[in-house]
């Protein structure tokens, strides 16, 4: 049964220094976030074949390209998937900045879709754009061809669009964050998708999932 796989990008500089970065085209990966890349294709042998994309981020894109040197395989940029965006706290690594954040984050993840910084996203805009990109690669190869898809992508944006494809436990979705290049892993069934991992959690009881064509 084919996958998708939503994986965080590796460490970047904007991380070490703990950044608010979301605007594109944004910060460069580390050297151990490269090393991160190239270790999540050996500890993943199984992607060699499936389709590997990537937004257009720089860190997304050198942590795919990272994991496409162990796979020997290629990579393609899609648009829709950057991390959602934070406005006037764009930049800022302050406390407060970090606060502020999470608590429209929590919002979010409560069912308040139109929360959002001055100057940013709401949940509603970050949907979409990138769920017509989700299903374009379901569509295209998880249901077309039956081939896997690993997308690089950001861990609030992930952790928000997989928690409302699969309507896992928002209280779980919100608790586990994802470190560098760590996924969530969703199996499609029957039209409906249903999670398989997420990042190094325990899986809470499987509640109701939802058609993510609807």
């Amino acid at each position: 049964m084919a996958r998708l796989h939503l994986v965080r990008h590796g460490e970047t500089t904007s991380n070490v220094m703990k950044i608010l970065d979301t605007a594109l085209p944004g910060a460069s990966l580390t050297d151990f976030g490269a090393r991160q890349g190239v270790r999540f294709g050996l500890d993943n042998p199984d992607g060699r074949g499936a389709v590997l994309a990537h937004s257009v981020a720089n860190r997304a894109r050198q942590t795919a390209d990272m994991i496409a040197s162990a796979w020997d395989g290629d990579t393609v940029a899609v648009d829709g998937v950057h991390e959602i965006q934070v406005g006037d706290f764009e930049g800022r690594s302050d406390r407060e900045a970090h606060e502020v954040f999470h608590d429209v984050v929590t919002q979010w993840h409560n069912g308040d879709i139109d929360a959002r910084l001055p100057g940013g996203e709401s949940l509603e805009m970050l949907r979409d754009r990138y769920l017509p990109t989700v299903d374009d690669l379901t569509e295209r190869f998880i249901v077309g061809e039956d081939r896997d898809v690993y997308l690089v992508s950001h861990g609030a944006a992930i952790r928000l669009i997989a928690a409302h494809l699969s309507q896992i436990d928002p209280q779980f979705a919100m608790e586990n964050y994802l470190p560098n290049t760590g996924s969530v892993d969703l199996e499609y069934r029957d039209g409906l998708w249903v999670v398989q991992r997420w990042g190094s959690a325990d899986l809470p009881t499987p509640g109701a999932v939802v058609d993510p064509m609807g």
